[in-house]
């Protein structure tokens, strides 16, 4: 098990980038007609709420594949994809695989499960903060020296 636990930010760092190309793929279909195109029909600029979701789809997306402000996008993807199952999928059946949500339920999940993780290894905002652990510190830079 040490081997499981060691690697354990590898692993939620590749799920984080998986989880966030899917979607924001996703959001790229929606908007933009590319990799297969919008399921459905399109939707219009600024028609709620399927535009505003296909354009958190692409904008959250990216953010939480690149692992900037990771925990705040993926909390709204999260919380986007539960608005989507309730608003339009609960209504058709209680259970997703009656009321076609699966896909919702997995992204509302999958991004609050890395709202609460953060983002693992590959982070742009893991290696910002590495950067600046490493700087060494000097009088003049805001920083009590002491």
């Amino acid at each position: 098990m040490k081997f499981l636990d060691a690697s354990r930010d590898h692993v939620l760092g590749v799920y984080r980038i998986v989880i966030g190309l899917l979607f924001a793929c996703h959001g790229a279909a929606t908007l933009f007609g590319v990799l297969g195109g919008a399921h459905g029909t399109a939707p219009a600029v600024g028609q709620w709420p399927g535009w505003w979701a296909a354009v958190i789809q692409l904008v959250g997306g990216a953010l939480v594949l690149a692992g900037l402000g990771t925990r705040a996008a993926a909390l709204v993807c999260s919380g986007s994809m539960a608005y989507a199952y309730f608003v339009k999928h609960q209504s058709a059946g209680l259970f997703p695989m009656e009321n076609g949500g699966e896909p919702a339920a997995l992204f509302c999940w999958s991004f609050l499960l890395i709202a609460a993780l953060g983002p693992g290894r590959w982070a742009v905002e893991g290696l910002r903060s590495r950067s600046e652990a490493r700087a060494p510190r000097r009088a003049g830079d805001g920083v009590l020296v002491g």
